[in-house]
C-alpha cells in the first residue's frame, strides 16, 4: 500500500504543475489587462473570480485519493502487473494463500518498475506548456502595444520660475548653489483617458486625482536637497539616481493648492495648481414631455429620446421604468429596466434612443408607467433624470366629483358601449381567415345591430324617437317617413317596444282647431317628443357634435351589415372621439363657497384698548459670528508702520507670515484677485526678516487684499436728520 500510495503523489504532483502552467500564464495575461485597459478592470476582476474558482475545484478533484482508478490505470499500461494491482488495496490477512502470494508478487513487481521506469503514469505537459506561452507571449504583447493615454514625453519643456533670498544680505556666497530649472509633469488619472502632459506655466490646471511630478536640478550638488512646500505640507525632493543634481517628487492632487520650492536659501513666489473634479452626467430627456396620454385609437408606443454628455466618456445607461396598474388599493407596481449602453462606445456625448412599448410592458388601457434614465461615467459617478409618467387613456372610466359643491352633471348618463363595439370590430377583424364567409356575415351584421341599438338611444337625447326621423335635422315628412318606413321595415319588427305616439298636430299641418289662438300662445312652453329641434335642453354646439356621432355611427352601421368592418372601423373611432368630447362639453360647474367669519361683536371689543394677539410678528435668526481675522489685523499694522517709515523688528515678519497662510486660503479659491498679493507679501516678509529695506510699492496691493478679508464693519449709529433752523425757530415760537 505504500508503494501505491507513493506512485499516487507523484502522479498529482504532475498533474499539478501540468495545470499551474497554464494558470500562471493567464495571470500575467490578466494582470496585464488590469494595468492596460482600466475601462475593463471589472471583466478582468469576473475572469479572475471565474478562474480562481476553476483552479481550486481542480486542484481539489487532484488531491482527492483514489487509489481504484490509479490500480486500474496501472494494470492497463503494464502487462506484468496480471490484472492484480486492486490487491494491494486489501488487508493480507483478509485475503487466502493464493492471493496473499500473489499480493507479493505485484508488490515486488511494481516496486522494480517505479525503480526502473519513471513515472508510472505520464502527465502531457506539451499542451499546457504551449498554453502558458501563448498567454505570456498575449501578455507581452499588451505591455508592447502600450496605450496612447498612458504614453509620457520623455521630456518635459521647462518652467521659469521666480525664486526670491530668504537670508540677509552678504550671509549667502555669490556661487551659492540655486535651482536652475524645474519640470513639470502631470499624469491624468485612468478614468480620463488623457495622455500625460507637460505644463506649459507654473500655474495649470490638472484633473482630480492627477499624478504630478516635479522634477529639479540645481547649479551644483549639495548636501541638501530641495524642498516642495505644497499647502500645508512640506515635501524634500528625492535624487535621482546617477544625476547627482537631479532631484524629484511625485503627488497625487485631490484639491487645489498652492505650492513652491525652497532650496539653499531661495524661495519661489507661490503658484495655483487648478484641480478640476470629474463631473457627473448631464441627462436631458428630449422627447416625451413629462406628461404624456396616449389617447384611444392611436399607436400604444412611446419613443423616447435621451440626450447624455459627460466631460470624460460615459460607460453605462439604463431606463427603468415602473408600470402601474390597477385603481385604488389594488394598484400594483412592476419595475423593468432597458440597457442602454451599446450605444454609448466611452463618447462624452451621445443620443440615445428608446422605444417604450406599452401592451410588451403588460399595460392595458388606464394604466401608467413611470420611467427615468440614469447614466454613469468612467469614474462611476451616477446621474438620475426625472421621473415623467405615460398615461393610456382609458374611455371606459367614470368620472366622478369628490365634493358635490365642485360640479353638477345636468345630462343623462352616456352609454359607453361604443368602446365595445370597436373591440368587437378588432376582434372580428383579426379572427377572419378562421371563419366562413357565412359566419364572416352574420357576425358583421350582429355589430351591425349593435351599432343601430346604440344609435337608437343617443337620436333620443336629440328628440329623436322615432326610428323614421333619426338622422334629420328638420321635421319629418311624409316622403321621407315613407322611405323610412321601406327601409327599415324589417328592423321595426325587431324593435318592437317602440310605437309612434303624438301629442298633438304637427307644426307643419294647418289647424283647424277651435283653441288654435290658445295653442299658439302656449306653443314657447311644450315640450313635443316629434320635434327634435326643440325636445332637448343641450347647448346647439352639443347638438351639433350630437348629430356628427349619430352620422359617424350610421356610417359604421351600414358598412357592418354589408361585411365590410375594415372600413366600419375609422368611422367607429371618429364616433367615440365625438362622444368624450360632448361629455366633457356637456358639464357644468358651479362656485364652491368660501369661509364667511361671523362678524365681529363691535359692542364688546371694539374702542376698549384690549391689544391682546395684536402684537407684530418676529422673525429671528440666528447669523454666525463673522471671524475677527487677528493675524489680518495684525499685519496691517505693520504695513501701516511701515508705510510710516519706522523701524520694523525682524520678529514682526512672523505675523506677516500667519496673514499670508490666511490669504494663501483665499488665493486657492480666487487665484486671480489674490495670489499676486500673496508673493508680494511674502517677499515683503522675507525682507523684513533680512534686515533689509521693505518694499513700498508693494503695500497698496498688500494692504487691498488683506482689507478685502476682513468682516464688514457693524454700521455706526446716525443722528437722524432734525428740523432746520427755521423749524427750530417756530416750534420754540408755539411753546411760549
Amino acid at each position: 500500500m505504500a508503494t501505491l500510495r507513493a506512485v499516487w503523489r507523484s502522479y498529482a504532483q504532475r498533474r499539478t504543475l501540468a495545470l499551474l502552467l497554464p494558470a500562471i500564464g493567464l495571470g500575467v495575461l490578466l494582470a496585464m489587462s488590469w494595468l492596460r485597459w482600466p475601462a475593463a478592470r471589472w471583466y478582468v476582476v469576473g475572469a479572475s473570480a471565474i478562474g480562481i474558482g476553476f483552479l481550486l475545484w481542480k486542484l481539489w478533484q487532484i488531491w482527492q485519493p483514489d487509489f481504484s482508478d490509479l490500480a486500474r490505470r496501472l494494470d492497463r499500461r503494464f502487462a506484468g502487473l496480471e490484472d492484480s494491482t486492486g490487491l494491494l488495496l486489501h488487508d493480507p490477512s483478509a485475503l487466502n494463500l493464493l492471493g496473499q502470494l500473489q499480493q507479493q508478487h505485484v508488490a515486488s513487481h511494481l516496486a522494480e518498475l517505479q525503480n526502473t521506469e519513471r513515472p508510472l503514469l505520464p502527465v502531457g505537459f506539451r499542451g499546457p506548456a504551449l498554453l502558458a506561452g501563448l498567454a505570456l507571449v498575449a501578455a507581452l504583447g499588451l505591455g508592447l502595444l502600450k496605450p496612447k493615454a498612458a504614453t509620457a514625453p520623455a521630456t518635459a519643456p521647462p518652467v521659469a520660475l521666480h525664486f526670491s533670498e530668504d537670508t540677509p544680505k552678504g550671509v549667502t556666497p555669490p556661487a551659492a548653489p540655486r535651482i536652475v530649472e524645474t519640470r513639470i509633469l502631470v499624469t491624468p488619472p485612468a478614468y480620463t483617458r488623457r495622455p500625460t502632459f507637460a505644463a506649459a506655466q507654473p500655474s495649470f490646471q490638472c484633473p482630480q486625482e492627477s499624478q504630478v511630478r516635479w522634477t529639479v536640478r540645481v547649479s551644483r550638488p549639495t548636501g541638501v536637497a530641495p524642498e516642495l512646500e505644497l499647502g500645508k505640507l512640506r515635501l524634500k525632493l528625492r535624487p535621482v539616481a546617477g544625476q547627482p543634481s537631479v532631484f524629484t517628487i511625485e503627488q497625487t492632487l485631490l484639491t487645489s493648492a498652492l505650492y513652491r520650492l525652497r532650496f539653499a536659501g531661495h524661495t519661489s513666489d507661490d503658484y495655483a495648481i487648478d484641480v478640476q473634479a470629474d463631473q457627473s452626467p448631464v441627462i436631458q430627456i428630449q422627447t416625451p414631455k413629462p406628461y404624456t396620454l396616449v389617447e384611444f385609437g392611436t399607436k400604444p408606443q412611446v419613443p423616447v429620446r435621451v440626450a447624455v454628455r459627460d466631460d470624460y466618456g460615459l460607460t453605462r445607461a439604463q431606463l427603468v421604468a415602473t408600470v402601474a396598474q390597477g385603481q385604488g388599493e389594488a394598484v400594483k407596481f412592476k419595475e423593468t429596466k432597458a440597457d442602454l449602453s451599446s450605444a454609448l462606445h466611452g463618447q462624452e456625448q451621445v443620443t440615445l434612443a428608446h422605444l417604450l412599448n406599452l401592451p410588451k410592458l403588460g399595460l392595458t388601457y388606464g394604466d401608467e408607467v413611470y420611467f427615468y434614465v440614469q447614466a454613469w461615467d468612467n469614474h462611476r459617478h451616477l446621474t438620475r433624470s426625472d421621473t415623467y409618467l405615460v398615461q393610456w387613456e382609458d374611455t371606459t372610466v367614470q368620472e366622478s366629483t369628490t365634493d358635490i359643491s365642485l360640479g353638477v352633471n345636468v345630462v343623462p348618463a352616456y352609454f359607453r358601449s361604443q368602446r365595445q363595439i370597436i373591440i368587437d370590430t378588432e376582434k372580428l377583424l383579426t379572427e377572419r381567415k378562421g371563419l366562413t364567409a357565412e359566419a364572416f356575415a352574420e357576425r358583421g351584421n350582429n355589430l351591425g345591430f349593435d351599432q343601430k341599438v346604440l344609435r337608437l338611444r343617443y337620436g333620443k337625447f336629440l328628440g329623436e324617437e322615432f326610428e323614421k326621423s333619426l338622422g334629420a335635422t328638420a321635421g319629418p315628412t311624409a316622403d321621407a317617413d315613407h322611405h323610412e318606413e321601406g327601409k327599415e321595415g324589417e328592423a321595426g319588427h325587431e324593435e318592437h317596444g317602440e310605437e309612434e305616439h303624438d301629442h298633438g298636430q304637427t307644426g307643419g299641418r294647418p289647424s283647424t282647431s277651435p283653441t288654435a289662438t290658445t295653442d299658439a300662445l302656449m306653443e314657447p312652453y311644450m315640450h313635443r317628443h316629434d320635434d327634435s329641434e326643440t325636445a332637448d335642453f343641450l347647448e346647439p354646439a352639443v347638438k351639433a357634435k350630437l348629430r356628427g356621432v349619430l352620422a359617424q355611427m350610421w356610417e359604421a352601421e351600414l358598412r357592418l351589415r354589408t361585411a365590410r368592418p375594415a372600413e366600419a372601423l375609422p368611422y367607429e373611432y371618429r364616433a367615440l372621439r365625438l362622444l368624450k368630447q360632448v361629455q366633457q362639453q356637456t358639464r357644468a360647474y358651479v362656485r364652491k363657497l368660501g369661509y364667511e367669519p361671523p362678524p365681529m361683536p363691535e359692542a364688546t371689543l371694539r374702542l376698549t384698548g384690549d391689544l391682546a394677539g395684536a402684537a407684530a410678528p418676529k422673525n429671528q435668526q440666528q447669523v454666525a459670528v463673522t471671524p475677527a481675522q487677528p493675524a489680518v489685523r495684525d499685519a496691517l499694522r505693520v504695513l501701516g508702520a511701515i508705510r510710516q517709515q519706522q523701524t520694523i523688528p525682524a520678529a514682526d515678519a512672523l505675523l506677516l507670515d500667519r496673514a499670508g497662510t490666511t490669504l494663501a486660503q483665499a488665493a486657492v479659491q480666487k487665484p486671480g484677485a489674490y495670489l499676486q498679493a500673496l508673493s508680494q507679501l511674502r517677499q515683503l516678509a522675507a525682507d523684513v526678516r533680512a534686515g533689509k529695506a521693505p518694499c513700498t510699492s508693494c503695500l497698496p496691493a498688500i494692504e487691498r487684499a488683506l482689507t478685502a478679508l476682513l468682516p464688514p464693519p457693524a454700521p455706526a449709529p446716525v443722528r437722524p436728520a432734525g428740523p432746520d433752523r427755521l423749524a427750530r425757530r417756530y416750534f420754540q415760537e408755539l411753546s411760549r
